[in-house]
């Protein structure tokens, strides 16, 4: 594929992670998806030939790489696992707030949405998510609990990220920053 290919491509999955992330998977369209991306018709299904579900699965894989490598990358100042999380949670509300309290996580509209009903979707949501449990676990290595401490904290972000959305306010992040401390001290 060449230079143009490849950003009609990004371009297609980038107007996909938009709508629905804040649209969700069932408010999504293909042509609201064809008009924010600005490209042709035709490269939807060139690109993307297995339509709406390979689109949206293959958009949920490439946010969550994108939010998996913050977690796997190495901090300058070496934090504590607790305060790593807490700059987490920090930059994830800044998101949520900028956005006008639409753009929680990545992964959770479409797992939600679809994990009972589509299982290519489900299998991709699943896979970010234990992409994501995996990076956390390493970060907590030295831990005897680790596996249960990933999962744990994974669950308090999404969890939180939620809550923030619903209510439109930092408080249920910040609140769970203070227990992460507690948790992870």
């Amino acid at each position: 594929m060449g230079q143009k290919g490849a950003e009609t491509r990004d371009r297609l999955l980038d107007a996909t992670q938009e709508l629905v992330e804040t649209a969700g998977y069932f408010g999504t369209g293909l042509n609201q998806v064809v008009a924010v991306s600005g490209a042709p018709r035709g490269s939807l299904y060139f690109h993307f030939p297995g339509g709406k579900d390979q689109l949206v699965g293959e958009s949920v894989r490439r946010a969550g790489q994108a939010f998996g490598d913050a977690l796997g990358e190495p901090a300058d100042a070496d934090p504590s696992p607790a305060e790593f999380v807490e700059g987490v949670l920090r930059r994830l509300g800044d998101r949520l707030a900028e956005s006008g309290w639409r753009k929680g996580c990545p992964v959770a509209t479409v797992a939600l949405e679809t994990a009972a009903v589509n299982d290519p979707l489900q299998e991709a949501c699943s896979e970010v998510y234990a992409s994501w449990e995996a990076a956390l676990r390493t970060r907590l290595a030295s831990r005897p609990d680790a596996d249960d401490l990933a999962v744990t904290v994974l669950a308090l972000v999404e969890g939180a990220l939620l809550l923030a959305r619903a209510h439109r306010s930092r408080d249920p992040l910040e609140r769970v920053a203070r227990q992460i401390h507690t948790l992870l001290g």
